[in-house]
């Protein structure tokens, strides 16, 4: 075997599982399903299947493999998300109306990439082609995630509270005191070095200052949540930032995201069908806005990304350990085990108080797939340690996920953190 026959080997393999995953997300689902577009930051879940095909195609069959077809060269301008270096695309806003190509023709597109990248792996590609692989595979975990959360805000439109599917069973659980850890800061190496891939916004890795600080043993929950909704935590414009007051005021938020009161009792919307909010788990589907307005009401505040980054390596916690999407339990809940740092990982993302900004010496990456992180930085927060709907083994300490600050369609809570003298 020669000395990249390991990583070729290792790469396509999981590459093949990954997609396969998808399919299996989509099962189930009618046509009608996977074709509707709920909202503009949605897309349908037809669209992904073909999107995740589609950057495999453009940025490793096309370019870098001699002889290979192009399954409809009109799906380039179809399934372009934003790489404007690709060239133009359809409207996102508009992705709901692409009835045609069929469902039966995504299907057809995923097996004919499919089938170019499994001759691709028989011919022993450069590990170059490896490393686009790998990127390929973290990408479609994104869409996998995608799917998820699109199909919930998707199926929270329905009067009749479809759900994808029955829930997995769990062991019940009651919510445990919450305690602060402290944590004494200083300089700390922060960013992905090494080995083991990383998105290129997770480096270059650097050193931080950090002050003495604290954070909670666990995510807030459901139950402290409706006690902020009780004491008028929505209706108190001094709690708010500016921009999140006007928001709640606009859009009438009263509740997080897919909550609704009947009969003085509250219901959320739930991959499993609508269901009572267990007091114990973790809150989610909640902004930014939100998040920063609840620290505030507590008398504590959101931690930054590199405070909960040290926490995490501190804890030296396993990240594949939480729970994640692989489990079929698309609800956070409690954490069943006697980690000092409950749900780190898993669960529900958690807002940090850092902007979505540039590492030192960042540079993104040349050609279309650099604009795949660098072109967002400005108006985004950053989100750490994945949630409930996030394949198992995406995440890692490093992982910086980001949305702008008013959005609640993602499985994203919120951890507190004081200051310590």
């Amino acid at each position: 075997m020669t000395e990249r026959a390991g990583p070729v080997a290792s790469a396509f393999a999981t590459l093949a599982t990954c997609r396969q995953r998808t399919l299996a997300l989509c099962e189930g689902l009618s046509d009608a399903d996977m074709t509707v577009q709920s909202m503009d930051d949605a897309s349908p879940a037809k669209w992904h299947l073909a999107h995740t095909s589609w950057f495999f195609e453009e940025f490793i069959l096309q370019p870098r493999v001699a002889g290979y077809e192009v399954f409809d060269r009109r799906f380039r301008y179809l399934f372009n998300s934003y790489y404007e270096q690709v060239g133009a695309r359809h409207p996102r806003p508009r992705r709901g109306m692409l009835t045609r190509p069929t469902l039966a023709e995504v299907h057809a597109y995923r097996q004919h990439v499919d089938a170019a990248l499994g001759r691709l792996s028989r011919a022993q590609p450069s590990l170059d082609i490896v490393n686009i692989v790998r990127l390929g595979i973290a990408h479609e975990e994104q869409h996998q995630e995608l799917i998820l959360t699109d199909l919930l805000h998707l199926f929270a439109q329905n009067p009749l509270r479809p759900a994808l599917r029955d829930a997995a069973p769990r062991a019940a659980s009651s919510m445990r005191p919450m305690h602060m850890h402290a944590f004494e800061g200083g300089r700390v190496r922060v960013g992905h070095a090494g080995e083991g891939f990383a998105f290129d916004c997770e480096g270059p890795a650097h050193d931080v200052l950090l002050q003495p600080f604290a954070l909670a043993s666990r995510p807030v929950s459901n139950g402290e949540w409706t006690a902020f909704i009780s004491d008028g935590g929505y209706r108190t414009p001094t709690l708010w930032l500016s921009d999140g007051w006007a928001r709640v005021q606009a859009e009438g938020w009263q509740a997080p995201l897919y909550w609704r009161e009947i009969d003085g009792a509250w219901q959320t919307m739930t991959l499993h069908g609508e269901c009572s909010p267990t007091p114990s788990a973790p809150v989610c589907h909640i902004s930014y806005f939100e998040a920063d307005a609840f620290a505030r009401w507590a008398g504590k505040r959101l931690p930054t990304e590199f405070e909960w980054e040290c926490a995490a390596v501190a804890q030296a916690g396993d990240a594949d350990a939480g729970q994640f999407a692989d489990d079929g339990h698309w609800v956070p809940h409690a954490d069943q085990t006697q980690s000092p740092l409950e749900n780190l990982f898993g669960g529900a993302w958690e807002w940090t108080a850092s902007a979505f900004a540039p590492y030192p010496r960042f540079a993104a990456a040349p050609g279309a797939v650099g604009e795949y992180n660098g072109k967002f930085m400005c108006g985004q927060f950053v989100l750490r340690g994945g949630s409930c709907a996030t394949p198992r083994g995406h995440v890692r300490p490093t992982y910086r996920n980001f949305f702008p600050p008013h959005a609640r369609w993602q499985f994203s809570g919120v951890r507190l953190a004081e200051d310590r003298s």
